[in-house]
């Protein structure tokens, strides 16, 4: 599915010890949250349009791409929902939740960085997005993502490795209505302050477009995606599967959704 006029936005902090594990929650200190397990905010991965790097489309399937310069990338393993933006002149009223895939948000661990964003895109295929989409009944309890989980791995030198930790998506901290509600209003509110960026300004000099891929968060790091960043050579999975009836593995099926990926 071709996604250069969709507006891509990512969660940072959705999940319970990704940010610690990640070596980032330094970078929020001085960002204040309404609780305790609210994400930290919002950062733009890809903006159509942009003349800035974040303009350029990063987004792969088969193929990861790290930095052409010496660099500590991660595999972030999420889930990527796309959402119908709806507006009342320029603030965004609601989000509309149209279908969801696995995606590989991945990150450079990058000292000094000012913008969450300086850290989630370098070049064609930094990012990565699953084989196919899952469409969404309803984005709110009863519907198909009560029952999927989010896996990852790594294949290094022929030894598979699980990288994130397998996680049910009811373990995101903010889900359905609440990340929702949260998302509309930091579209709308969000200010340019410390990691973070005026995502309503961004909407703007996009010209308000009519979708946002949006990545709800990665998951926590088992011990070896913790330890070990990516390295040439490296493949890399992240699954998405219906735990009634699927597996944690790659075994194809009509539900599950995989991402594969060659680190080169």
């Amino acid at each position: 599915m071709e996604l250069k006029n969709v507006i891509g936005l990512g969660v940072a902090g959705n999940f319970a010890h990704h940010l610690e594990q990640a070596g980032e929650l330094k970078d929020f200190e001085n960002v204040v949250t309404a609780e305790p397990d609210a994400p930290k905010g919002i950062f733009p991965f890809y903006l159509p349009g942009s003349d800035s790097f974040l303009g350029l489309y990063s987004i792969g399937t088969d193929k990861l791409n790290l930095p052409n310069y010496e660099a500590n990338a991660q595999v972030e393993p999420e889930i990527a929902v796309l959402f119908d933006l709806i507006y009342n002149d320029d603030k965004v009223t609601d989000l509309v939740a149209q279908k969801f895939t696995t995606f590989n948000d991945c990150t450079i661990r990058k000292e000094g960085a000012k913008k969450i964003s300086e850290k989630k895109s370098w070049g064609i295929n930094s990012k990565g997005i699953g084989d196919k989409w899952i469409t969404i009944d309803k984005f709110e309890e009863g519907g198909v993502m009560d029952h999927y989980h989010l896996c990852s791995f790594v294949e290094r030198n022929g030894i598979l490795h699980p990288y994130g930790v397998d996680a049910p998506l009811l373990g995101y901290s903010y889900f359905y209505t609440k990340l929702k509600t949260w998302l509309i209003d930091k579209m709308n509110t969000q200010e340019d302050f410390g990691p973070l960026e005026d995502i309503a300004a961004h909407l703007k000099a996009c010209d308000y477009p009519e979708q946002a891929l949006i990545s709800i968060g990665a998951t926590a790091y088992a011990e070896f995606g913790e330890n070990n960043y990516l390295q040439s050579a490296d493949v890399v999975y992240v699954v998405a599967y219906d735990a009634r009836t699927d597996s944690a593995d790659f075994e194809a099926s009509e539900s599950k959704v995989i991402l594969h990926q060659k680190v080169q």
